[in-house]
């Protein structure tokens, strides 16, 4: 198990902070992935700012698992000191395939709306700054090396 941190994860990376409450704002991180993620392989993406409240987002990743996929990766949270850890409270994704889908993304790769607790409770409040990260669950088959992103839209009311 490794933790990779994307730039705007670091912990000197500066948070934004809207000046009204609110304001949409959007938080995001994108880190290469240029070896095969071991499962529990954390990749911090991005750091949202104590009060946000999550509305939805996006995952987006280059197909990092060619043929017979078997890549399972998951968006979620690490724990701040106030809420628990939730590494799939964004999105359990199952196996990612990155098939061309007709209609919706005709190229290959990854693109899924956050999902989680954004389908079961609306919303999702952080009481303290927040680490946004991917875990991976399964082990690529046959991993080709690419980009993943995360894309969080927030306001702090």
């Amino acid at each position: 198990m490794g933790t990779f941190t994307a730039t705007r994860a670091a912990a000197d990376f500066p948070v934004f902070e809207a000046s009204g409450a609110g304001i949409l704002c959007r938080a995001f991180g994108v880190i290469a992935v240029s070896a095969a993620p071991a499962a529990a392989d954390i990749y911090q993406m991005c750091r949202l700012p104590k009060g946000a409240v999550v509305l939805g987002g996006f995952f987006y990743a280059d197909d990092l698992d060619t043929g017979v996929e078997t890549l399972d990766m998951d968006v979620g949270w690490a724990a701040n000191g106030a809420e628990a850890a939730d590494p799939d409270g964004l999105g359990n994704f199952g196996v990612l395939t990155g098939d061309a889908v007709i209609g919706y993304k005709p190229e290959v790769g990854t693109l899924l709306p956050l999902a989680g607790v954004l389908l079961t409770a609306g919303s999702q409040a952080f009481t303290k700054e927040t680490i946004i990260q991917v875990v991976a669950n399964v082990v690529a088959a046959t991993f080709a090396a690419g980009n993943m992103t995360v894309v969080v839209d927030y306001i702090v009311p």
